[in-house]
């Protein structure tokens, strides 16, 4: 009787003798480092490939001292940005032999509890995406590992902060209302108490839009939602129709806002965009499809997703913490139908 020898699995230095390079430029490759040129980098994943080389993450992690997972703490997985971000962060995790662990949060009590769990102990690090209009109380908390926090909010003494210019991206939303014509703009998503936040923030761009173009203040046409998703833009849009202004184009401070005012205004009998455009923030996949699409404002949240994860893997790899960072991922107007000019009939 005779026994096949099990074929070993193909090492890291069997993919470096194949792609002619070095073990620690294959190490590159796989943890993404940026200073690979792009021929090495595909020739090292031709070799991987061909070979069916696959990462022991259990034997890495091992010798590192590593989970190899991370956090990503966000305040609902109900709000479509929120969840499209996560699907991100996976994404960007897997390219860097990472798994993400989700943790919902949804209530500053919530926010506290995470950053002081014991959980925290099994994670290496963790992207905080924080509830932006409590955030200024989490400025006391102790961080105890590397954290990368999605906003400007001061937590915990977090050196790096990954942002978007949220007061432009609103004035540009604005803007693109008042370009096609419009000038009764309402907005739909302020919040009383943020003071600093993002509604704070989308509410003073809308404002400086209009004030630039000269026209009047009216907080008749302002009306608050939290949270920020359909149901509530349905209501606010109704609450703006009970009130009898007039107006002839809304600026939701989120897309699901914008989806669940449209509804409202479809089923008040208002034609969209004849009688009144809307325009969102945040290019969600369902803008896209609505009926009418929705025009929007592409924060980059893939953009923000995969910085995060990749600052963190190079914490990772370096084994160092470092300086202060706040990094602005650009934002782009997405022109689709609910804010194209329309003759009036």
């Amino acid at each position: 009787m005779t026994m096949e020898r099990a074929t070993s699995q193909p090492t890291m230095q069997d993919v470096a003798r194949l792609a002619g390079v070095s073990s620690k430029t294959v190490s590159n490759v796989i943890n993404n480092h940026p200073n690979v040129s792009a021929a090495t980098r595909t020739r090292v994943e031709g070799a991987i490939a061909q070979l069916g080389y696959k990462l022991n993450l259990a034997a890495r992690n091992l010798r590192s001292g590593r989970s190899g997972v991370i956090g990503l703490a966000i305040p609902s997985l109900t709000v479509a940005y929120f969840a499209e971000l996560a699907e991100a962060a996976i994404t960007a995790a897997e390219r860097h032999g990472l798994v993400v662990q989700i943790e919902r949060t949804g209530s500053l009590e919530r926010e506290r509890a995470l950053l002081d769990s014991p959980r925290l102990q099994h994670i290496d690090g963790l992207i905080f995406n924080p509830m932006d209009h409590h955030a200024e109380e989490l400025r006391s908390v102790r961080l105890t590992l590397p954290t990368i926090v999605l906003g400007d909010h001061p937590v915990g003494g977090a050196t790096i902060h990954i942002s978007t210019d949220q007061r432009a991206a609103a004035a540009l939303a604005t803007e693109q209302l008042l370009l096609t014509g419009r000038r009764r703009i309402a907005a739909i998503g302020a919040r009383s108490e943020d003071t600093h936040g993002g509604a704070a923030q989308r509410l003073a761009g809308y404002r400086s839009a209009l004030s630039r173009a000269g026209i009047d203040r009216d907080d008749a046409l302002i009306v608050e939602a939290d949270p920020w998703n359909q149901v509530n833009g349905a209501a606010a849009m109704l609450e703006l129709l009970q009130r009898g202004v007039s107006f002839d184009a809304v600026f939701a401070f989120n897309d699901s806002l914008a989806l669940g005012a449209m509804r409202a205004l479809g089923d008040a009998g208002r034609r969209i965009p004849a009688d009144v455009a809307v325009i969102g923030i945040d290019n969600i996949a369902e803008s896209k499809y609505s009926l009418p699409s929705l025009t929007t404002i592409d924060l980059g949240s893939h953009q923000i997703a995969e910085t995060a994860v990749r600052l963190l893997a190079e914490q990772f790899a370096h084994d160092m913490q470092p300086g202060p960072q706040r990094l602005l991922v650009d934002f782009a107007l997405v022109a689709r139908e609910s804010t194209a000019i329309h003759p009036k009939s």
